[in-house]
């Protein structure tokens, strides 16, 4: 039983980290790194590396960076689009930190799910940005980052807490992103393809006709 639980825990670990990166990579390393040191938590070796007061500070300087960049709309995007090559890397790299020296082949399996995890995750905040900075009002940019920050805190303290609970959500979550990545991604194009229009002038080409128009029968005899 107590070989079980310590496998739920180290997968709910390791996924949550993976997960929370893809949102907030630096409120993700803060949060671990702060419960480490106040020894709330037992990170493993490979993770004791977050507890080192230069990582939190590193952290901490970039929460705050990110939390202003993530509440002006536009700059979001462009925040988003950039750490596409540093959540994604972060995220593979803590969840395969966090089953510890187990085993390489299980520290290898563990970053490449949590990569995709940490992948899914930035898609849908990167993705769902870019529709909300369609509406002109910034109310809507800084409710759904700060939604994000606190689902941060609250999704590692499931993960932490209520392993098993946190591992059944993550899957329905990411079943749900099958369902709603193709949808964002349509939106997506449609938001680009207006803003291609508005700068050079071109208007939408009308969809090609499916079929001919019928020939008219000829009435010369």
């Amino acid at each position: 039983m107590d070989d079980y639980k310590q496998i739920v825990d180290t997968i709910a670990l390791s996924m949550g980290a993976a997960w929370a990166s893809g949102v907030n990579l630096y409120a993700a390393i803060l949060v671990l790194g702060l419960l480490g040191v106040t020894e709330n938590i037992v990170l493993p070796e490979t993770l004791q590396v977050l507890t080192e007061p230069i990582v939190l500070i590193a952290a901490g300087l970039m929460f705050i960076v990110e939390f202003v960049a993530d509440k002006t709309p536009g700059v979001d995007t462009g925040w988003d689009a950039i750490h596409t090559f540093i959540r994604i890397p972060a995220g593979a790299a803590l969840a395969a930190g966090a089953v510890g020296n187990v085993n390489p082949a299980i520290m290898v399996a563990a970053g490449i799910v949590g990569g995709g995890v940490a992948a899914a995750t930035h898609a849908t905040k990167a993705g769902t940005r870019v529709l909300i900075n369609t509406s002109p009002e910034p109310v809507t940019n800084w409710i759904a980052s700060m939604g994000e920050d606190v689902a941060v805190v609250a999704g590692l303290w499931a993960a932490l807490n209520y392993p098993t609970v946190f591992i059944v959500l993550l899957i329905i979550f990411l079943l749900l992103l099958v369902w709603l990545l193709p949808k964002l991604w349509r939106g997506i194009k449609k938001v680009f393809g207006f803003i291609k229009r508005l700068f050079t002038g071109k208007k939408e080409e009308p969809a090609m006709e499916t079929a001919l128009e019928p020939v008219q029968a000829n009435d010369n005899p």
